[in-house]
């Protein structure tokens, strides 16, 4: 297996690329691989200073699309975090602004200038597919229909504002990305319950988990990056899952294992959707994706398994 710290190379020549969401966990160490590997990497964000000391020296960071130096490549990661707040209206229109409203801003943007970008790589999420029923195993491939719940309307709109920039020529990448297992984002609050010895299945634990390594998801931006290089516009789409989606009590135990706890203690399902209503379903009920076109065209998972990446990650 090949180090997980050795260089990530996204495409063959240096580009100039936006940014967006590159204070977050995926978009900090993204902002860095890029540096590593020769880009010049500019950030959009509100705190330009506070995002200048995020993400150190060798990015630019700004806070008005107008003062951006011409770009060849958009990494689009924006986003306000899914769970937590309950989905109120007011709730559910601010993820709608942070993710379609951001986009439709760029777009325009992208629109009015000269010399346009080659390439946007556009972020989504497995929620597009909806929810499986527990007991459920059908495989969800690129091709799965959507769903009428808020978790896929959104993915769709997301997807569908950052579709606007082919028309001008632009090729548009969508990664529908699982769960991001590192060492920030969801996975310490996932361990916490299993560190203090209260993990076990959540809510019957037949639910599938769809979950893909950090790392994995850096070198899938790399290739399909690649991919686009030199090909004719086109907006493919991606599932960014690793290979070996599980259910929900296995990767409790696999945790439990690789922190030496157990995970024994059954949590229902009804507190959850009583206090969170639609969005306990992120939680409750699960999907089995699968990363079909990413292994058709080439791409080997560093992480296919949870066990690997647990055994990174804790």
């Amino acid at each position: 297996m090949t180090s997980v710290s050795e260089p990530i190379h996204f495409g063959t020549t240096p580009q100039r690329v936006l940014l967006t969401g590159g204070t977050g966990f995926i978009g900090r160490q993204l902002a860095q691989a890029l540096v590593r590997d020769g880009h010049s990497v500019s950030v959009w964000t509100r705190d330009p200073a506070a995002a200048a000391r995020r993400l150190g020296g060798g990015v630019t960071c700004v806070a008005s699309l107008q003062a951006l130096p011409p770009c060849d490549v958009v990494v689009n990661l924006a986003g306000a975090r899914i769970l937590g707040w309950p989905w109120t209206a007011a709730r559910r229109a601010t993820l709608l602004a942070s993710r379609e409203g951001l986009t439709q801003q760029l777009v325009g943007w992208m629109a009015t200038q000269p010399r346009k970008p080659w390439l946007l790589l556009q972020a989504s999420a497995v929620g597009y597919y909806g929810v499986q029923a527990p007991g459920d195993d059908t495989p969800l491939t690129e091709e799965a229909p959507p769903q009428p719940v808020f978790m896929s309307e959104l993915c769709q709109r997301w997807e569908q504002a950052a579709l606007r920039a082919a028309d001008g020529g632009v090729a548009v990448v969508r990664l529908r990305l699982g769960v991001v297992l590192g060492r920030e984002g969801a996975l310490p609050q996932m361990l916490l319950p299993i560190r203090l010895g209260l993990g076990g299945p959540l809510a019957g634990g037949r639910q599938w988990f769809s979950w893909v390594h950090v790392q994995d998801v850096l070198r899938a931006m790399a290739h399909t990056w690649g991919l686009a290089e030199g090909a004719p516009p086109g907006t493919p789409v991606y599932n960014v899952t690793a290979p070996g989606a599980l259910r929900q009590a296995e990767f409790s135990r696999m945790a439990a294992r690789q922190l030496g706890r157990p995970s024994w203690l059954p949590t229902p399902g009804l507190p959850l959707r009583l206090a969170l209503g639609e969005q306990a379903e992120l939680l409750t009920a699960g999907q089995r994706v699968l990363p079909r076109r990413l292994l058709g065209s080439g791409f080997a998972f560093r992480f296919p398994d949870a066990a690997a990446a647990l055994k990174d990650l804790c």
